[in-house]
């Protein structure tokens, strides 16, 4: 399988309008496009997550599944196709988080496309995230990956306090 964007190229910096608000940004999704899905693919999830993020195990900022195996691809601020179904990101809140990393260096944020063999994955709705994504795992028949970086803007410095 293959994963791009058109919001962002492959080891490049993301823009600030898909922050999240609280990083000054719109907490817009970026536009993701896949193909070569494997034979036997029934439906697709994403996720996307900051390995960089200091909390000892990451930062998740998207969880989706369910999406069918006809869609290939999310328009940038997508709203999900019917029968998606999102899960609650380390934000607290279902659906699209963007970048919000403390100030510092850039972060990576991996957005991932599975390909899997059910049109609905087998866990209740009320599973947890972790619930979620090990299923993901343990069942995805194939799976790819584009990494986008991202920095808080560095502050003007008639900003700064003296």
């Amino acid at each position: 399988m293959e994963l791009a964007s058109t919001s962002f190229a492959d080891g490049e910096r993301i823009d600030l309008m898909y922050a999240e608000e609280g990083a000054g940004g719109q907490n817009i999704s970026p536009a993701l496009a896949w193909t070569d899905a494997p034979e036997g693919t029934k439906s697709f999830a994403v996720t996307i997550f900051d390995p960089d993020a200091p909390t000892g195990s990451g930062w998740w900022h998207w969880v989706a599944v369910d999406i069918p195996a006809e869609v290939t691809s999310l328009p940038e601020g997508a709203s999900m196709p019917e029968g998606v179904r999102e899960w609650v990101t380390d934000y607290g809140y279902a659906g699209y988080g963007g970048p919000c990393p403390p100030p510092g260096p850039a972060h990576r944020y991996i957005h991932t496309v599975y390909a899997l063999p059910f049109e609905e994955l087998p866990v209740p709705d009320d599973a947890t995230s972790a619930q979620v994504r090990f299923t993901i795992l343990a069942n995805q028949l194939d799976s790819a990956s584009t990494t986008g970086l991202f920095a808080l803007p560095e502050q003007n410095s008639q900003d700064s306090p003296a």
